[in-house]
């Protein structure tokens, strides 16, 4: 028996799977992750976040439930840092690094859950841990948008921290903690 015909199976072979590793490999992941960074009322505010996109699903209600804690994001949790206090309403998130969570609710009464405990899994949520909810402004966005998105932005004395989903806009102004 001759080994040529042996050698030249176990040489394609490996071929094929170092093909399929790198064609693997190129492929994007479903959701990838995405930051957004900005200087606003003297701080400087960043989010490290997930992004699932629609891929023709239902979101809310359905994908995110109403009433539950959402990872808002996918895989690890939304990961939030603020390099000088700053106040949502009457509420101050002190210099620092956090999670972000949000409960969005039916009837239009969201919430933008802000957490100490970070590093962990999106779906590890420790209530105990919350340092404030605040209350976010939820309306109908412009146009869908199929790949989750947060955005912070300057907006009058301070800035808007923005969720933007399916047809969906939640967002929450802040301003510098004096």
């Amino acid at each position: 028996m001759s080994l040529r015909p042996v050698l030249s199976r176990g040489v394609l072979a490996v071929a094929l799977l170092a093909a399929a590793s790198v064609a693997g490999a190129q492929q994007a992941p479903a959701s990838p992750r995405d930051s957004v960074k900005a200087t606003v009322a003297g701080a400087t505010v960043s989010v490290n976040y997930g992004r699932p996109s629609m891929r023709g699903r239902e979101i809310f209600g359905k994908l995110v439930p109403w009433g539950q804690v959402w990872r808002t994001g996918a895989n690890a949790a939304t990961a939030f840092t603020t390099s000088a206090p700053i106040k949502f309403g009457s509420t101050t998130v002190p210099a620092g690094s956090y999670t972000l969570y949000s409960l969005p609710a039916q009837d239009g009464k969201w919430m933008l859950i802000i957490n100490k405990q970070t590093g962990q899994w999106g779906t590890e949520y420790k209530q105990d841990m919350d340092l404030a909810r605040i209350p976010l402004t939820v309306s109908k966005a412009a146009a869908p948008v199929e790949k989750f998105e947060i955005t912070v932005k300057s907006s009058g004395a301070g800035g808007e921290l923005a969720l933007h989903w399916a047809d969906t806009k939640a967002a929450a102004m802040f301003t510098a903690a004096k």
